[in-house]
């Protein structure tokens, strides 16, 4: 045999005794679990047990996690707790009937525990794949909670209770899967937060499943939308809200859908932030345009955790008109996010809220359909009077005289309010580079300006939402003696 080859012979063989050493010396390690059950059980026969499984959701495992302590603590004695480890497809959970016949090989570990984020002050703590060994009375019972993973549907997590096979253990092991489906139910651990599904971890390290944000608190008055629309807006989402349940005994629908479109940086996400703390007790789902595959799921939760606000933003992404579309997953999401929207009953609490920058990409049997939107509200660039409540917004602890809001109100006639908001930070930066006083000149504003429309070329106007119709673009600072303000006594 060649040289080479005897040495690659070699290294094969080598690696498959290093991996099979390994897994000997770690189930050797790791004391075996059937020993801890048949100690547990004493002399009975595990063919005499009576094993019951269900599966649960693993996005609310917290909730789960926590009942089953507050049970076992109330309803049994644990005696062991013991981590588990196998190496026979782990990802597909494990079987306390498997366990106990000892048709899968399993060691005893140490704990390991997961932490969640549920949006508190800490993280919870959940064990993963664990093995509880208790008494209730004169019975002993064994429970087992492993992770079951699949490649086209969402995690859950698997419950295994063995107890004796009569009357008194079948009523402990009801309650217990009782009290594990009421809290799945109630899901308190996330009802009332706003959310989004996760798939993997964050920097943190902890594990999120569900993600829960901590958005800004938007006040009525930081709205800077005309007043017959802002009347509209509230009347479809807070005042039917507070008129739900009326209108559902009078016969009428208690979901709603809103469409919120017009051009970017004017409001709508910043609108959405009001809506969520107006309407305190509904749970928010945040569904980003990447998210939009994963519609079901989000639906399911919703209908879970109702009432609900579902915010599908920037929904064109799904929802464009299908003679649009370039391949057929595009309009076979469209049909799941139609199908998910017409499958509700009419008393599920659920507010959909919808956005776009382009309505007029929209599919029309999303768009033009009642029933799945029910208005359609326009976020325009804002008015003169919308362009001063901005400024002096924006300005935050910044004194600005008179004439230069005036000014800044003249020059600005048909930009959005993403673009007033970078303009007033960019002068503030100029006047900072000269002063340390808590004021703006009409000087910072010109070079901010001229920085920000002239200097950048019109990517930058547009990706800030610089009007390239209107005043926007006529007005533009083409020179400095034609905005300088009147001066002002000081």
């Amino acid at each position: 045999m060649s040289p080479y080859l005897q040495v690659i012979s070699y290294g094969v063989v080598g690696v498959v005794a290093l991996v099979a050493g390994g897994l000997i010396a770690r189930r050797r390690s790791a004391p075996a679990l059937a020993r801890y059950l048949r100690r547990h059980f004493g002399r009975i026969n595990p063919s005499s047990l009576a094993v019951t499984q269900r599966e649960f959701p693993s996005r609310v495992r917290v909730d789960l996690q926590q009942t089953l302590d507050a049970f076992l603590a109330v309803r049994a004695t644990v005696r062991e707790t013991l981590g588990v480890s196998t190496d026979d497809s782990p990802m597909f959970g494990m079987s306390l009937s498997a366990l106990l016949t000892h048709n899968l090989t399993a060691g005893a570990v140490p704990l390991q525990y997961d932490e969640i984020d549920i949006g508190e002050d800490s993280p919870a703590r959940c064990l993963s794949n664990a093995l509880w060994l208790l008494t209730a009375g004169d019975n002993k019972y064994a429970v087992l909670v492993s992770k079951v993973f699949s490649y086209n549907a969402p995690p859950t997590l698997r419950v295994d209770v063995a107890g004796p096979h009569n009357e008194v253990a079948a009523a402990f092991t009801k309650d217990l899967f009782e009290a594990l489906e009421a809290a799945v139910k109630q899901a308190k651990s996330y009802r009332g937060k706003v959310l989004s599904l996760e798939q993997g971890e964050g920097y943190t390290g902890q594990s999120t499943g569900i993600k829960v944000h901590k958005i800004q608190s938007v006040e009525r008055d930081q709205l800077v939308l005309p007043a017959a629309m802002l009347a509209m807006l509230e009347r479809n989402t807070v005042q039917f809200v507070q008129q739900r349940a009326r209108l559902l005994k009078l016969g009428q629908s208690s979901r709603k859908g809103l469409l919120l479109y017009g051009p970017p940086g004017n409001g709508k996400t910043h609108t959405i932030h009001y809506l969520i703390r107006r309407l305190q007790g509904h749970t928010t789902l945040l569904v980003a345009g990447e998210q939009l595959g994963e519609i079901g799921e989000y639906m399911s939760l919703a209908r879970l955790l109702q009432p609900s606000i579902i915010v599908l933003e920037d929904v064109d992404l799904i929802a464009r008109d299908r003679a649009q579309m370039n391949n057929p997953c595009q309009e076979s999401l469209l049909n799941k996010l139609l199908n998910e929207m017409d499958g509700l009953k009419p008393d599920a609490e659920l507010l959909f809220i919808l956005t776009t920058n382009r309505p007029e990409a929209l599919e029309e049997a999303l768009s033009d359909r009642p029933g799945r939107v029910d208005q359609a509200i326009e976020f325009p660039m804002p008015d003169e009077a919308g362009r001063r409540k901005l400024i002096q917004l924006y300005a935050n602890a910044v004194t600005l005289p008179e004439n230069v809001v005036a000014g800044i109100v003249e020059r600005t006639e048909g930009v959005s309010a993403a673009f007033i908001k970078e303009l007033m930070r960019r002068a503030l930066q100029f006047h900072l580079a000269r002063s340390d006083t808590p004021a703006i000149d009409f000087e910072d504003v010109e070079n901010a300006l001229e920085e920000l429309v002239l200097s950048s070329g019109s990517f930058n106007r547009r990706i800030l939402g610089f009007g390239e119709t209107g005043n926007g673009q006529a007005h533009g600072p083409a020179t400095r003696s034609r905005i300088a303000p009147e001066p002002v006594d000081r």
